[in-house]
């Protein structure tokens, strides 16, 4: 790549106004490209939100920029050693790479593949992960030999438009089907004394989730990464609400969380919904997903839309999302490619680009 383009390494504990200027100049150019119905984060909860390090990511940030102008992003983690996650993880390195759109055709995106390959090299990382929900994402991805892995969506449904009163039958039937199951609701992050029995059993329904063709390793949930998560909801002034049944032996039988935010507050975001497997069959999704919509309809009247992640292939929860009313918003596309796919690319890039 030209001299005039090499890469910067960017810290954020470090970084001055200079680079915080155009980092949200770009962030507001992406936004309006990607999301621009969407409220951005403000800039000062942006700052804090990145400044506060992962304890269980090494995480690599990298811009491209010219007369003060952030022209290419690049992000790229891995797993920590020695994080529970590390064993079953080791081989990934996850990345999100932009360019602006006046940018672009100038060589800026393939110019990141020998710093991608280096990466990946230093913490022996053999699988590439990148994502994208639009169409110059994909067709770069194609281009790198990238393969398709994971296909999902974020699905939005308006709340203007529920059946409220299907929603109260299935709150209803809900304990009707299942006398025995306790449903318990938490308005903010759960008690601490909680999280030891909490963890394991959110990580056990985490990892029944659907990858389709995804390289992935383990989820592992620990109280340490919960307390990270309510940390980062801090940040944001995030508001959490948990709804979750148990069955007479204690054991939690179906998980939903959500959050609101005052800076987008038509939204409300979906984080998880999952059902134990010998669970299922008894309605425990619908029961907690139609309970949570009628409690956060009461908590939140200015809110708008709830939206969430689906991948493709989660049936299940499809079908619930469908008779609640929920539609694709925005498609999305997880590609992998391997270290070597990766280096026989860069063999074919221009010289002038590897320079």
């Amino acid at each position: 790549m030209a001299a005039e383009h090499a890469p910067a390494r960017v810290d954020f504990q470090s970084a001055g106004a200079d680079f915080w200027k155009r980092y949200h100049a770009y962030r507001r150019v992406r936004q309006q490209e990607s999301r621009p119905d969407d409220p951005l984060r403000p800039d000062e909860l942006e700052e804090r939100w990145l400044k506060r390090e992962s304890p269980f990511d090494l995480q690599y940030q990298y811009e491209i920029a010219e007369d003060g102008i952030l022209l290419s992003w690049l992000s790229g983690s891995t797993v920590k050693p020695g994080t529970p996650e590390y064993d079953s993880n080791k081989h990934l390195f996850w990345a999100d790479l932009y360019v602006r759109p006046d940018a672009r055709r100038r060589g800026l995106g393939s110019s990141w593949l020998p710093l991608l390959g280096d990466l990946m090299d230093a913490h022996g990382c053999t699988v590439l992960g990148i994502g994208t929900e639009d169409a110059p994402g994909h067709a770069f991805l194609r281009w790198l030999g990238a393969e398709s892995k994971l296909s999902g969506a974020e699905n939005r449904l308006k709340l203007a438009d529920v059946d409220w009163k299907m929603v109260e039958r299935w709150v209803n039937d809900g304990p009707k089907r299942s006398p025995q199951t306790k449903l318990v609701t938490y308005d903010g992050p759960l008690p601490e004394s909680m999280w030891d029995d909490f963890a394991p059993q959110l990580s056990s329904m985490l990892n029944t989730m659907p990858f389709e063709g995804l390289d992935h390793g383990e989820i592992v949930v620990t109280p340490d990464h919960i307390r990270d998560f309510y940390a980062r909801l801090e940040i944001g002034r995030e508001q959490l609400h948990t709804i979750l049944t148990r069955e007479p032996d204690g054991v939690i039988s179906a998980i939903t969380d959500m959050t609101w935010a005052p800076h987008r507050p038509a939204i409300i975001n979906q984080q998880f919904t999952g059902v134990r497997p010998d669970a299922r069959g008894r309605g425990l999704g619908k029961w907690i997903k139609a309970a949570m919509l009628a409690h956060l309809r009461d908590l939140y009247p200015e809110a708008q839309w709830v939206a969430t992640q689906n991948a493709g292939s989660n049936a299940p929860m499809l079908a619930i999302n469908k008779q609640l009313g929920f539609k694709q918003y925005r498609a999305e596309t997880e590609y992998q490619i391997g270290r070597e796919g990766l280096a026989a690319r860069i063999k074919r890039l221009p010289a002038r680009k590897r320079t």
